[in-house]
C-alpha cells in the first residue's frame, strides 16, 4: 500500500520510529507501510465512523507448526490456551520472571498452524524466547513474517466490509470478566480470556475479529488482490497515523511504546484480554497473582489531554509527566485527535488524583475521567 498515491512513509517523517520493517523482514523485501495518504484527519474519521482499510504489514508475524503446539504454547505464556479450537484467536503476554511484560502477541489457531503477529521490532526477541523452551515438544515456531502480511479493516463498518471476500459477519469479541481479589479456584473459566472469531479467507491466510475491528493475515503474494478488490468496493484507505489515533482514543496500550521495563499486566489493562488468573504456573505468574489480590497495582493507565497551547509539538514516548515538580509517570502514543485535539496515553503512580494538573514538556495535561 506504500505505491498508492499520496501515501507518506512513516519513516520519511520519523526515522526513528519504530514503525518500520525489522531489519533483518526489509533484507527479505517487507516494505515499509504509510503514516497517512494526505489527510490524517479525515483517514481518522473513517475509521471511526466508517470503514478504512490499514495496511500493518510491517508487524511480526510467527507460525507456531506441530502436534504439541497448543498445550506448549500454554504453558510457556500467560493466556489459557489448552482449550483453544481451530478458527479461534486471542492475545497472549510473555514475562519477565518478575512479572513485567516483555512480549505481547495476538493469536489465530487455523486447525494446522498457531499464528502469534506482535510488535515490529520484537519478532526475534519473542521468537528466541519460544525457541528456549520448545525442549522435547513437537512444535516448529518460525518467523514467517516474508511470507505473510496482516492487513486491518477498522471501524464500526469493518465486519460488513468482509462480505466483499465473500466472508460472513464474525462474531463480536467474546471477553471473560476479571475476577475480584482473592477469588475462588475454578471460578475463572478453563478457556481463553479473550475470544476473538477467525475465519479462512478464499485466496489464503485469515480474518480475525479483534478489539479494533478485523485484522487479515494474507499471503503476501496475494496482497496487491486483497487490497484492490477492498478498494475497487469503495472501502478507502487509512494511514498508521490514523490507527494510531484510534487506539490511543479507545486506551489501548502497545507493549514497547506505552509501557516501560516495569511495566506489569494489571497496570496497562492486559489482565482481561490476555491474562488467565486461574491457569496455573507461568512465568512471572507470583507477581500477577500477588498484585491482583492486593487489588491495587502501584501505577495506571491512564489517557491524557494535553492543551496545545504553548507547542503543537507532540511529546515523545517515555517523556515524564510532572505533578508540582515530581515525576510521576512517563506518557506513551501521543496523537493528534480529530475530535479530542492532543491527547496521549501515560502510565501514572496510582496516587496521582484524576483532577490533578499534570506538565508534559510545556504542555498542561488533564487526566480523561471516561
Amino acid at each position: 500500500m506504500i505505491d498508492i498515491a499520496g501515501a507518506v512513509a512513516v519513516e520519511r517523517l520519523d526515522e526513528a520510529s519504530r514503525d518500520q520493517p525489522e531489519p533483518a523482514h526489509a533484507a527479505a523485501g517487507v516494505r515499509g507501510v504509510a503514516a497517512h495518504y494526505g489527510d490524517p484527519m479525515r483517514e481518522q474519521r473513517l475509521l471511526d465512523t466508517e470503514v478504512g482499510l490499514v495496511d500493518r504489514s510491517h508487524r511480526g508475524v510467527i507460525a507456531v507448526p506441530g502436534a504439541d503446539r497448543i498445550s506448549w504454547l500454554h504453558t510457556v505464556t500467560t493466556q489459557h490456551l489448552a482449550e483453544l479450537g481451530p478458527w479461534q484467536g486471542t492475545e497472549l503476554l510473555v514475562l519477565s520472571p518478575n512479572g513485567h511484560i516483555e512480549q505481547h502477541a495476538m493469536v489465530a489457531e487455523d486447525g494446522d498452524t498457531t499464528w502469534l503477529d506482535t510488535e515490529p521490532g520484537a519478532t526475534e526477541g519473542l521468537l528466541t524466547y519460544l525457541e528456549k523452551m520448545r525442549f522435547f515438544s513437537q512444535v516448529e515456531p518460525r518467523d514467517a513474517t516474508a511470507e505473510q502480511a496482516l492487513l486491518s479493516l477498522v471501524g464500526p463498518r469493518a465486519v460488513e466490509a468482509l462480505a466483499l471476500l465473500d466472508l460472513p459477519a464474525l462474531a463480536e469479541p467474546d471477553l471473560i470478566g476479571v475476577p475480584g481479589p482473592k477469588f475462588r479456584s475454578g471460578e475463572v473459566p478453563a478457556r481463553p480470556t479473550a475470544r476473538y472469531e477467525v475465519k479462512p479467507l478464499p485466496l489464503g491466510g485469515w480474518a480475525r475479529r479483534g478489539p479494533l475491528g478485523v485484522d487479515l493475515l494474507v499471503p503476501r503474494a496475494a496482497m496487491d488482490q486483497v487490497i484492490t478488490r477492498l478498494r475497487d468496493a469503495g472501502v478507502p484507505v487509512a494511514g498508521l497515523w490514523a490507527y494510531e489515533a484510534v487506539r490511543v482514543a479507545a486506551r489501548r496500550a502497545r507493549v514497547g511504546v506505552d509501557t516501560d521495563h516495569r511495566t506489569i499486566p494489571a497496570e496497562v489493562n492486559l489482565i482481561a484480554p490476555a491474562v488467565h488468573l486461574d491457569k496455573g504456573c507461568y512465568r512471572g505468574q507470583e507477581t500477577v497473582a500477588r498484585v491482583h489480590n492486593m487489588g491495587r497495582p502501584p501505577r495506571r493507565l491512564v489517557l491524557l489531554h494535553l492543551d496545545g497551547i504553548t507547542t503543537d509539538q507532540l511529546p515523545t514516548a517515555g517523556t515524564p509527566v510532572e505533578l508540582d515538580g515530581r515525576t510521576v509517570g512517563f506518557v506513551g502514543t501521543a496523537v493528534h485527535h480529530y475530535e479530542l485535539g492532543q491527547i496521549t496515553l501515560a502510565v501514572v503512580k496510582r496516587s496521582v488524583p484524576d483532577d490533578a494538573v499534570l506538565r508534559v514538556a510545556e504542555s498542561t495535561a488533564a487526566i480523561d475521567r471516561p
